[in-house]
């Protein structure tokens, strides 16, 4: 696939892509005889697990260390297990306060539905709507 079919595929821009290469995220992306990026199976995996990886707001800096130490080969498989374990770890916790965000949310929103419904069963109420009309004729 050329970089605008990856772009397309994954939803990333080019430059985007074009990007992670540079820094890094993406190992050698195989170029064809005319210097245009064809991206093998192998590197659209690794555009998924970085996409993947940033959507879960894992920083950049620390999937530019896993990449590296995935280069390094097979004696780094303990450090890169540690550093997802981590990451692993603070998305968890992310994931704990979001939760706890949203149950304050809803309960928030809850209220709100009491106080519209309080309201509008006053407003539906005979003497409630009736009231002004007898304000007028007694202010006169």
């Amino acid at each position: 696939m050329i970089i605008a079919e990856v772009s397309k595929t994954y939803d990333l821009s080019a430059d985007t892509l074009r990007y992670y290469e540079r820094i890094g995220l993406i190992p050698h992306v195989p170029r064809n005889s005319s210097g245009i990026r064809v991206y093998d199976e192998e590197s659209r995996r690794w555009v998924e697990f970085v996409k993947c990886m940033r959507s879960a707001g894992i920083p950049i800096e620390t999937l530019i260390e896993y990449v590296g130490l995935c280069r390094q080969g097979d004696q780094t498989t303990e450090a890169r297990k540690d550093l997802l374990i981590e990451e692993r770890r603070k998305l968890a916790e992310r994931i704990a306060e979001m939760q706890e965000t949203l149950a304050r949310l809803d309960t928030k929103i809850e209220g709100y539905g009491h106080c519209l419904a309080a309201k509008e069963k006053e407003l539906s109420s005979p003497e409630k709507r009736d009231e002004p009309f007898h304000r007028k004729e007694n202010a006169k």
